[in-house]
Parts: structure tokens; C-alpha cells; sequence
């Protein structure tokens, strides 16, 4: 095991050495997959709690699940247009998430998962759910004059009464000679 000291010449505990130790071990993840959008929501909770056993058996937890839900595609993933999106938050070793990697580049439900190491995790919702909550809520109400700016009369979009008239085009018997 290699240990690094702040400053040459002081010594820490081999309790500080231990809890580094497992600090390394259990690091912070934020796994995204996308299930096809074929699969039910019940299907796609059982994958959920199939990676949840997966990474309890290997020493990890998790410790928060948000589904997304079915949620359109930016591009056809796989022949997909839309995907069940699902947010986990993992506290485990490394080896716990090259396991459930592997397990998910197997599984045909799954079209694309990312994980992501992090320093610390997120407590309360995430920014997708955070960003739909906004949505529902309908508080703006409708939309009136602005106040702040004056009124346009140039916006008729009539003529300017700037030009002249237009001319009738003869040279339309022209160019078909």
C-alpha cells in the first residue's frame, strides 16, 4: 500500500491510514441507463433493483434512485426514439461498477448507461427533476403587455410607402426562349 504523507517527517495514525483506505474504496458514482422504450416501467424497475443486488453483493449501496421516465431522444439510439432514463446514486468499490457495466453491456433492455465519478453527491432531486417540477407548475400566467417597452407602430408589417411601385415584369417571356 503506498502512503503519502502532508509534510516529509510526520507520522499519522494507521487509523488515518485505514479510513483513507476506505475512503478509496467506496467511492461516489452517478450511473445514468437508458432502457428501450418497449420495456414497461415495471421491467425497468426490475432492472433497477437487479443492479441495486448486484452492487450490494459487492460491498456497495446505493443511495438514491430517481426514474426519469420515458423521455424523448436528442437521435435514434439502437432504432430508439425515446428511452426509460433512470438516475442512481452509488456509494461502491470500483470493482462493483465494472461488474454492473459489464452486466448492462449484456443485457438487451439497455441501450446506453454512463457513470460517472464524483466527489460528493447530490441530495435532493436532480436537475431533470428539478427542471420538470418547474414545468408542471403553471404560475407565469398569461402573458401581457410589457410595461418596460414602449409601443411599436412599426410592426404592421404593411408597406413602408418608401419605394415606388413595382414595375410588371416583360422579362418573364424572355428567359423562356
Amino acid at each position: 500500500m503506498i502512503r503519502f504523507e502532508p509534510f516529509p517527517g510526520s507520522e499519522g495514525s494507521a487509523r488515518d491510514a485505514t479510513e483513507t483506505q476506505e475512503r478509496h474504496d467506496m467511492a461516489l458514482y452517478e450511473h445514468i441507463f437508458l432502457a428501450r422504450q418497449d420495456v414497461t416501467p415495471q421491467q425497468v424497475e426490475a432492472l433497477t433493483e437487479q443492479i441495486k443486488t448486484k452492487i450490494a453483493s459487492l460491498g456497495g449501496a446505493i443511495t438514491k434512485v430517481e426514474p426519469w421516465g420515458l423521455k424523448s431522444l436528442a437521435y435514434r439510439i439502437k432504432k430508439n426514439r425515446k428511452a426509460h432514463f433512470v438516475l442512481l446514486n452509488i456509494s461502491a468499490p470500483s470493482a462493483a461498477i465494472v461488474e454492473v457495466e459489464r452486466t448492462l453491456s449484456i443485457n438487451e433492455d439497455v441501450i446506453r448507461y454512463l457513470t460517472i465519478r464524483v466527489d460528493e453527491l447530490e441530495a435532493g432531486p436532480s436537475a431533470m427533476l428539478r427542471k420538470r417540477e418547474e414545468s408542471d407548475r403553471d404560475d407565469r400566467g398569461p402573458r401581457g403587455p410589457r410595461g418596460d417597452r414602449p409601443d411599436r407602430g412599426d410592426r404592421d408589417r404593411g408597406d413602408r410607402g418608401d419605394r415606388p411601385p413595382r414595375r410588371p415584369r416583360d422579362d418573364m417571356n424572355a428567359g423562356a426562349l
